[in-house]
């Protein structure tokens, strides 16, 4: 751990020397595309596959609680079920080389995969080289002709390479906009292991930290507002605030505080106070939410998981909750592949189409309540001619994980200037 402090320090200071040149970007825009969109699953696929990363996700942020570096989930090297959750598109150089990095709160350091490879895993795209490029920058480290960095993951994952600079270009929704920032740091993978797969070329580090690309670019805030995952419109991501942010926002903002924990500084971490399901509120003190003086629990908002993750005792009463409020018969164990009472939990539908009342789920913070809709918490699906509809919440560890699908079609705002999280119901296409 100490040797990757040193590593940590190094980058930190390497940043400072080039941070006088690198432009302070105003409200760029960009996209993410959901790991899913375009694949052709069903329903059933879609909600098997979002349960087994964020238990994925969840057991890497359990097995970083006792390191200094944060936890972040690439894809699987074995093809088939990838934990990369959102990709972002941008390009990289002069002219642009295109890289697509996993979008990650979790984590500070961007990479992609670079020539020359030592050990580099397959990827769809061509790997960058900087020899292509007229503004790349070599950086240094103190007395060092070069900057080299370890960066290790929760998962094991690891990148080894050089800390270099380079213009990153940010291409909008609307792909014609394009905007140029210069001088960004980020590492150019030389030797990268662990668990990837060619859907991404490497991380986009979206974290509280230094090296992260909300500090480089110098941005008092950053937002992202996904689509619904089961389409395939990409998700607008924003890095400064707008001024019409919120112009077209259908319902009030809700506005809670973000908390840093000194044992892991880069995680977003939220005041839950509690949760409502119908019209119950859990039996569950504040204290079984709260970040322990010893850096272990709390809550995270978090882009890499895909459906929020409980403590197994607050999930049973979650899940007792809805099994005695959802007036619906459960379904069978095959229909969930669910095997005990920490499993996800599914209700048969009628067969006469009525879309029936199920209870309502909110989620207390300091200062604010998210008032879930209904096409947030559950998951309706077709399965041996019968219809389904699934609460879409997982058992995990002590730390609370607010997942993606819980913040569909939500405009997430992340006030980095005055530790604030902020929410409002939105069209994410019409951003």
């Amino acid at each position: 751990m100490h040797k990757q402090l040193a590593v940590l320090l190094a980058l930190l200071a390497a940043l400072a020397i080039i941070s006088c040149h690198a432009a302070a970007a105003s409200a760029v825009r960009t996209q993410v595309i959901h790991t899913d969109a375009g694949r052709g699953l069903t329903r059933r696929e879609l909600l098997q596959r979002m349960t087994r990363r964020s238990k994925a996700r969840a057991a890497r942020f359990l097995a970083s609680s006792s390191s200094a570096s944060a936890a972040v989930t690439p894809g699987q090297r074995n093809g088939s079920d990838p934990s990369t959750e959102y990709l972002v598109h941008l390009g990289i150089g002069t002219p642009p080389q295109p890289v697509q990095l996993t979008l990650d709160t979790g984590s500070d350091l961007t990479w992609t995969q670079c020539r020359p490879c030592t050990s580099c895993f397959h990827q769809a795209l061509p790997y960058f080289d900087p020899s292509l490029s007229s503004t790349f920058q070599e950086l240094s480290c103190g007395n060092e002709t070069t900057c080299v960095y370890t960066y290790s993951y929760g998962d094991n994952s690891t990148t080894n390479g050089q800390l270099d600079a380079e213009t990153f270009t940010f291409v909008a929704a609307d792909g014609r906009t394009a905007t140029a920032v210069p001088g960004l740091s980020f590492g150019c993978g030389h030797n990268n292991s662990g668990i990837f797969t060619s859907n991404e070329t490497g991380i986009a580090g979206f974290g509280r930290g230094s090296l992260s690309l909300p500090s480089q670019l110098k941005v008092d805030n950053f937002s992202y507002c996904f689509t619904d995952i089961t389409g395939s419109a990409p998700s607008p991501v924003l890095l400064g605030l707008p001024a019409n942010l919120y112009s077209s926002a259908g319902g009030a903002v809700q506005t809670t505080p973000l908390i840093q924990s000194p044992k892991i500084p880069s995680f977003y971490y939220l005041s839950l106070k509690g949760i409502t399901v119908g019209s119950t509120r859990l039996p569950v003190p504040e204290s079984a939410f709260a970040l322990t003086n010893t850096g272990t629990g709390g809550t995270i908002i978090d882009s890499g998981t895909s459906i929020t993750t409980l403590p197994l005792q607050v999930y049973r009463l979650l899940r007792a909750a809805f099994v005695s409020q959802a007036k619906l018969p459960p379904a069978p164990a095959e229909a969930s592949n669910a095997t005990t009472d920490t499993d996800l939990i599914c209700f048969v539908l009628p067969s006469s189409g009525d879309r029936p009342e199920l209870p309502k789920l909110l989620f207390h913070f300091e200062g604010a309540t998210l008032d879930l809709p209904r096409e947030n918490y559950m998951f309706e699906m077709e399965d041996a001619g019968r219809s389904f509809t699934c609460l879409a919440i997982n058992a995990g560890g002590d730390l609370i994980i607010i997942g993606n699908y819980q913040q569909q079609n939500i405009h997430v705002l992340y006030d980095l200037v005055n530790n604030r999280l902020s929410f409002v119901p939105a069209q994410c296409e019409r951003l």
